[in-house]
């Protein structure tokens, strides 16, 4: 009784956290004294969510177009999905990949059916399953071309990961400071220009192009559709794999299951991550058997990836979302979000532009973003960027008009006060 009135009523929400459980303050000052200074985050500790809905330990409700930056899909705390992890939680959580477990089984089987693969790996982020697709790829040049063939070609302005090898991958070289030097035999072409990518394709060195349909980190650019069917043109002539990173707008998010539907190709590789198991940590690398055919046991692994526990609520979450009724929902809220965006760009000449796709939406500012994602914050609005002047809108993919409208209405006053000169407010 207690926990449901917990999260369904702030009021008591607040009361109970200032009685049993630490203040604001006490628990931030602990962050400090604990934690890696590895993110900047503002002074909010959130403690529950539901829905499309933050809460915060002073009770504060927020309006959650971050989604977990695009993994909460089915929002917070969906109960099927609640549903799912406590009956697996009783059966069993861990066993490792040296035995059989039956929830990884139905999950492959499902995504094999849903996409282009034939085989599936799984890990348990996104950075893990780009470090999977290098070595297959390279495992595959080697083979089929021999100790030469190791060359990869990605995208300038693209996001990979933060790991050696993914982060090599990304085109962004204020990810690499400090780091250096990347994995050699990496060379960037620009997006969206496929002779540039033509250019450094070398029949004998090159293995493998990465890609995201829609670089998210990148700024919200999505991919051109002669651009993408180039490059599978480009990969088919030289003999190389088209490797699509849909981490991030994967996953129903484009108003498709796989973001690679709306071009009419396939890749031979794809990754996979972050809404895959509805906020567990879990990522699939999915292949063709043209490429499986070069790993063989014990030449990869992961030692949590593809767990019963995680895999179990990842099938249900897939379920959901392949449903064509849910993908109609969410093409339909990303043209609503799309346009309601632009209109209000019709009035703020602060919105340079809107762009995006479904539910992955860019708003480019003239003003820097930050400021503002801190405003649309103050009126109960969480926002992330990509780039310095750039807002992401990643809700989750139950989101409806009325939560759209709502998110519209807050940014048109955050940006409006971010324009009054200091002083004036």
């Amino acid at each position: 009784m207690v926990l449901s009135a917990l999260s369904s009523d702030p009021a008591i929400h607040r009361i109970f956290w200032r009685i049993f459980k630490m203040e604001t303050s006490q628990l931030l000052e602990m962050e400090k004294e604990s934690l890696l200074a590895a993110y900047s985050r503002p002074d909010i500790v959130f403690t529950h969510g539901h829905g499309v809905y933050l809460y915060d330990s002073e009770g504060k409700k927020y309006l959650d177009f971050t989604a977990g930056i695009a993994v909460n899909a089915l929002g917070h705390c969906d109960p099927g999905a609640v549903r799912v992890l406590q009956e697996q939680a009783q059966k069993l959580w861990h066993c490792s990949n040296l035995f059989y477990t039956e929830p990884p089984i139905l999950l492959a089987g499902r995504l094999t059916e849903t996409t282009f693969a034939d085989k599936v790996f799984f890990a348990n982020s996104g950075a893990e399953a780009v470090e999977g697709a290098i070595k297959l790829a390279r495992k595959w040049g080697h083979e089929i071309k021999g100790e030469e063939c190791h060359e990869i070609i990605a995208m300038q302005n693209s996001f990979h990961g933060r790991t050696m090898g993914a982060l090599s991958l990304t085109g962004q070289n204020k990810f690499w400071q400090g780091y250096d030097p990347m994995l050699p035999g990496i060379r960037f072409a620009e997006f969206n220009h496929l002779d540039s990518v033509s250019r450094l394709v070398n029949k004998g060195k090159t293995c493998a192009i990465i890609v995201e349909p829609i670089q998210g980190e990148g700024g919200v650019y999505v991919a051109e559709k002669s651009f993408l069917q180039g490059l599978r043109r480009l990969c088919d002539e030289n003999d190389c794999l088209l490797i699509l990173d849909e981490i991030q707008c994967g996953m129903g998010r484009s108003g498709r299951f796989c973001c690679y539907e709306w071009y009419d190709i396939e890749p031979d590789i794809m990754v996979m991550a972050k809404p895959l198991a509805g906020g567990l940590p879990l990522s699939a690398l999915l292949v063709t058997q043209d490429v499986a055919d070069h790993i063989k046991p014990g030449q990869h692994g992961s030692t949590f990836g593809g767990g019963p526990l995680t895999t179990a609520v990842a099938d249900y979450v897939v379920g959901r979302i392949t449903d064509p009724a849910f993908l109609q929902h969410v093409a339909a809220m990303g043209e609503h979000l799309l346009k309601s965006l632009q209109l209000l760009q019709d009035e703020l000449p602060a919105i340079k532009e809107v762009r995006g796709q479904g539910l992955i939406v860019g708003v480019e500012l003239t003003v820097p973003a930050k400021k503002v994602i801190e405003a649309c914050a103050e009126f109960g609005l969480l926002l992330c960027r990509a780039g310095d002047h750039v807002l992401r809108f990643l809700p989750p993919l139950i989101v409806d008009k009325k939560q759209i409208e709502e998110a519209v209405e807050i940014l048109e006053d955050a940006i409006r006060e971010c324009l009054v000169p200091t002083g004036e407010n």
